[in-house]
Order: structure tokens, then sequence, then C-alpha cells
């Protein structure tokens, strides 16, 4: 099986990789990666003291008491359309993509 790539008007031919992993041990719930993303593919966690990921709640009712930190998951990665730009501006280098076999 080939990758799937695309051949741009330069003649260059680009191989666009998708996110496969997040390193959440690494991620420092920052967010940058979430702002620069505008196809709902991430969302933010938080991880408890057992180590498991518990939905964050919207707004000022927010109770920090029920996890440890927060991380960046993959929400919808079907979403994703390779650019890679949650990876570039990631400061703790958390993220893995893969290129979409054809």
């Amino acid at each position: 099986m080939s990758e799937f790539s695309v051949t741009l008007p330069s003649g260059k031919v680009w191989v666009p990789k998708f996110v496969g992993e997040i390193n959440q041990d690494k991620c420092i719930g920052c967010g940058r990666c979430y702002k620069v993303c505008g196809r709902e593919v991430l969302e933010m966690v938080g991880i408890n003291e057992d180590g498991e990921a518990v939905a964050i709640g919207a707004g000022a009712d927010d109770d920090d008491d029920e996890y440890d930190k927060k991380v960046m998951s993959i929400a919808n990665a079907d979403n994703c359309i390779g650019c890679e730009s949650c990876a570039k501006i990631c400061p703790k280098q958390c993220y893995t993509h893969v290129p979409l076999a054809a």
C-alpha cells in the first residue's frame, strides 16, 4: 500500500501526516495546540489521581478537585487535515503524526 500524497502547484509532493497520538505524560495542558486547530480535533481533559481522563466542566463551575492536571486529548481524529500545526506549536513536542495509507 502506498502513502496518500498531494502534488502541490510547484510540483513538490507533500505527504500529509495526521494526528496519531499525544503523549499526555509530557503535555502541560497549555492549550496552544487547541487554539491553532480550527477543526475540533482536540479536547482538554483532566487526569485524576488514578491516571484516568475526566471531563472538564465549562465555565466557573469547573471543579479542579476532580483532577490533578489538565492535558490535551484527541476528540475527533477524523477531522484532522494533516497540517501538523498542533505539533509545530507544542512546546513539549507531545505529538506523533502518521501518514495515511492510500
